[in-house]
């Protein structure tokens, strides 16, 4: 049965969710980044759900999740996505945690620390800039036409603006310097959770 609250915040800002690890047994916090973005700094005692797992899963997440739930990435931006998936499963329950990781660490919440990577935005904006340059450069010195490339990246930036969603990243996200080799799947997602209850 999937716990909904209806006075639940859509967002959470650091410091409660650090008075909320001390104060709240029920809090049950979801980390949807990569598997490699996980490895590299989590807050401890969440659990790894990566957006595309997430995703795909939404009902089945939905109804092993509690009434106090914080969904964190990097910035925010994939955990609203997932809340919003949530949402229209039935938990509302789920508020997004503004800043994501790094805000958390930066109000001296209690995170682990492993092998460093980069966070998935970062990614996509140094490989979005890198074709945009080597596009600009190429129509320049080889043809002209090879500009269009840059126009095919901004309308691709522009769309995944308006859609809330982004392809590159999904796509960055399979790449191997972002899978962990402990990567969940569905199975193993939803047994942690469950093992929580």
């Amino acid at each position: 049965m999937t716990n909904t609250t209806a006075t639940a915040p859509s967002t959470i800002d650091a410091a409660t969710l650090k008075t909320w690890t001390a104060n709240h047994d029920d809090l049950m916090v979801i980390d949807v980044r990569s598997g490699a973005e996980f490895d590299s700094r989590h807050i401890k005692g969440s659990y790894h759900v990566p957006l595309p797992l997430l995703s795909e899963h939404t009902e089945e997440f939905a109804s092993k999740l509690g009434t106090r739930v914080v969904l964190v990435c990097q910035s925010g931006a994939r955990a609203e996505q997932a809340r919003k998936r949530l949402s229209a499963a039935g938990l509302s329950a789920a508020a997004v945690l503004e800043g994501g990781v790094p805000a958390y660490a930066a109000a001296g919440g209690d995170v682990v620390h492993g092998r460093k990577t980069w966070a998935l935005e970062r990614q996509v904006r140094m490989t979005a800039g890198s074709i945009v340059l080597a596009s600009i450069l190429a129509g320049r010195f080889i043809s002209p036409k090879l500009r269009l490339i840059a126009g095919g990246i901004g309308a691709g930036l522009t769309y995944s603006a308006a859609t809330d969603s982004c392809a590159m990243g999904k796509a960055l996200s399979w790449m191997p310097w972002n899978r962990s080799s402990n990567e969940p799947t569905a199975h193993q997602a939803l047994q942690n959770l469950e093992s929580r209850a």
